[in-house]
């Protein structure tokens, strides 16, 4: 059985019905993940195929997006992005490269339409991850900070939209790989310490990256946070 099925889609912006795929269930299965969710897949990559790009008018979005659009922003896009766009059709097989084209185009569409911050964090994090896939750790590095700062608005303007729990651990961790263990270790301490949270799995997991960041300054002789100092968590 092929990995890859197709399904139709119209366009929210120039309701162009066209052809993209997807990947079965069955090969959705992970054989690692990273401490920030990127996973890795034996076969064939899922999030390859997570944005859907218009082969009329390149407009590229995700399931998150909002599935109507004002016109308004149908002209902002058109404006803005729709006049440049030559023909190109994404719904075949996608490899990393044409995959982090399809996420730069919903990074762009995403921004000109004006959509949530939650959206915009996570196709930022998704840029994050296939620079990782492709061993570029100098544009890793960059969209982590890029990623980090929407969490960080979403946080601000979006609570309640997904869950407190994980997005606190998201941006403590996105903190400790851009090196930032002080302001990591205050918002792994927030995940650890707010007894409204019951999130047993984002706690385990702030608890394991506050020891690792205890050890790793420890081994380097480091002066240890506040907050590491004054708790044994």
């Amino acid at each position: 059985m092929e990995p890859l099925y197709p399904i139709k889609v119209q366009c929210t912006c120039c309701e162009v019905e066209y052809q993209t795929s997807r990947v079965r269930p069955s090969f959705k299965k992970s054989i690692n993940t990273d401490s920030d969710f990127c996973s890795y897949f034996k076969t064939v990559n899922p999030d390859y195929y997570v944005v859907r790009v218009c082969p009329n008018c390149g407009f590229a979005s995700t399931e998150s997006f909002d599935d109507r659009l004002q016109d308004r922003k149908k002209k902002l896009y058109l404006d803005k992005i729709g006049i440049h766009w030559k023909f190109r059709d994404y719904g075949q097989v996608r490899n990393n490269a044409e995959a982090l084209e399809c996420y730069k185009l919903a990074l762009l569409t995403a921004q000109v339409v004006e959509e949530k911050d939650r959206v915009i964090a996570g196709i930022l994090h998704h840029i994050v991850w296939l620079y990782r896939y492709d061993g570029n750790v100098e544009q890793e590095q960059r969209f982590l900070r890029y990623a980090l700062d929407a969490y960080i608005r979403v946080f601000e303007t979006e609570r309640g939209s997904i869950s407190n729990a994980r997005l606190m651990y998201l941006i403590g961790e996105l903190h400790r790989r851009l090196g930032e263990y002080h302001d990591a270790v205050k918002w792994f301490g927030r995940v650890i310490n707010d007894r409204k949270i019951e999130d047993a799995a984002m706690i385990r997991a702030s608890r394991e990256q506050w020891q690792n960041i205890r050890e790793d300054m420890t081994g380097r002789g480091e002066e240890l946070p506040e907050e590491m100092q004054n708790s044994g968590a």
